[in-house]
C-alpha cells in the first residue's frame, strides 16, 4: 500500500507531457490541401472562407476535431477533416497558429492546379443531352435543370460508375417572383423560371485529376461555373466543389445518380 501511495504521489507530481506538434509536417499538409481555400499562409481566397493565420492552436484543433466527428456541421470541411489523423490535426492547427495574422483586406491566390479546370461549355447540349432532374432552391430563389450526356446516362442505367467522357450539366434560373416577393410555383411543383443566372458542370476525362491533391481529388472529375454568356466565371475555386463531392465516391461523386439512372426522355429543343 505504501508503495502504491508513493507511486501515486510521483505520478501526481510528474509534469504532464504531450508530444509537440510538428510544424513542418503541418506546413506540408496545409500546402497540399488547406491552402486551396485557406491559403498557404493562412490568408483565405475569399470573403466566405475564414483566415486561419494566427488563430489559437487549441481552438483550431478543437474545431477540426468537431468537424471530423460531425458534431460541427459543414459539408465541405466535414469531408476534409474526416481524412485527417489526430496528429495531422494537431500539426495543421499548430502551423496556422505560428503564422502572422492577415492584414486587413488581404486575399490569397488559388493554387494553380485547383483553380484551373478542363471543363468547357457543352454547346448544343439541349439537343443531345438528357434532361433528367429539376430542383428548387428556396434560399437562393432559383430552380435548376439537370442534364447529362449519353455516356453518363448509359452507364447510370446499367448500374456502372460514370466513365471518362461523362458530363453533367445544370442550368440555374432565378425564379419568377410574385408580388409578395416569393417564387411563383408552376403546375409541376417547381418554380417558374425567369432568367438564367449561371450554368454549372462536372465532367471527367483521363488524367484530369492527376495534379489535384489526393485529399481533394474526385478521381478525374473537374468542375466549372459559367456565366449567362457561357464564359467561365472568374474567381471560382474548384477546391470547394471537390471537397463537397469528395464523400460521394460510391456514387460517382454525384448527388443525382439515382435520378440519372431513372432518366427516360431525351432533352427536347424547347423545355416549356
Amino acid at each position: 500500500m505504501k508503495r502504491l501511495a508513493a507511486l501515486s504521489v510521483l505520478l501526481a507530481a510528474a509534469p504532464f507531457t504531450q508530444a509537440a506538434a510538428d510544424l513542418e509536417a503541418g506546413k506540408a499538409k496545409v500546402a497540399v490541401v488547406c491552402s486551396a481555400c485557406h491559403g498557404a499562409a493562412g490568408v483565405s481566397v475569399s470573403e466566405a472562407i475564414p483566415n486561419l493565420a494566427a488563430q489559437r492552436a487549441g481552438y483550431l484543433e478543437a474545431q477540426l476535431k468537431a468537424l471530423k466527428d460531425g458534431s460541427r456541421k459543414n459539408p465541405i470541411m466535414n469531408a476534409i477533416a474526416a481524412q485527417l489523423s489526430a496528429d495531422e490535426i494537431k500539426n495543421v492547427a499548430a502551423y496556422f497558429a505560428s503564422l502572422q495574422g492577415a492584414a486587413m483586406g488581404a486575399k490569397s491566390d488559388f493554387l494553380p492546379n485547383i483553380s484551373k479546370t478542363s471543363v468547357t461549355f457543352p454547346e448544343g447540349y439541349q439537343s443531345s443531352y438528357v434532361k433528367y432532374h429539376t430542383i428548387n432552391f428556396p434560399d437562393a430563389k432559383t430552380v435548376r435543370y439537370y442534364y447529362a450526356n449519353p455516356a453518363a446516362v448509359s452507364a447510370a442505367k446499367d448500374g456502372k460508375a460514370l466513365p471518362d467522357g461523362s458530363i453533367l450539366f445544370v442550368e440555374v434560373y432565378a425564379a419568377k417572383l410574385g408580388a409578395d416577393g416569393k417564387p411563383e410555383m408552376g403546375a409541376d411543383g417547381f418554380y417558374t423560371p425567369d432568367k438564367i443566372v449561371a450554368y454549372t458542370a462536372m465532367a471527367r476525362n483521363a488524367g484530369w485529376g492527376k495534379d489535384i491533391p489526393d485529399m481533394l481529388r474526385n478521381e478525374d472529375w473537374n468542375y466549372a461555373v459559367f456565366t449567362p454568356a457561357k464564359q467561365q466565371r472568374p474567381g471560382v475555386n474548384q477546391a470547394e466543389c471537390l471537397a463537397c463531392h469528395k464523400p460521394l465516391d460510391k456514387v460517382s461523386y454525384t448527388f443525382t445518380l439515382k435520378e440519372l439512372a431513372a432518366a427516360k426522355a431525351p432533352a427536347a429543343a424547347s423545355r416549356y
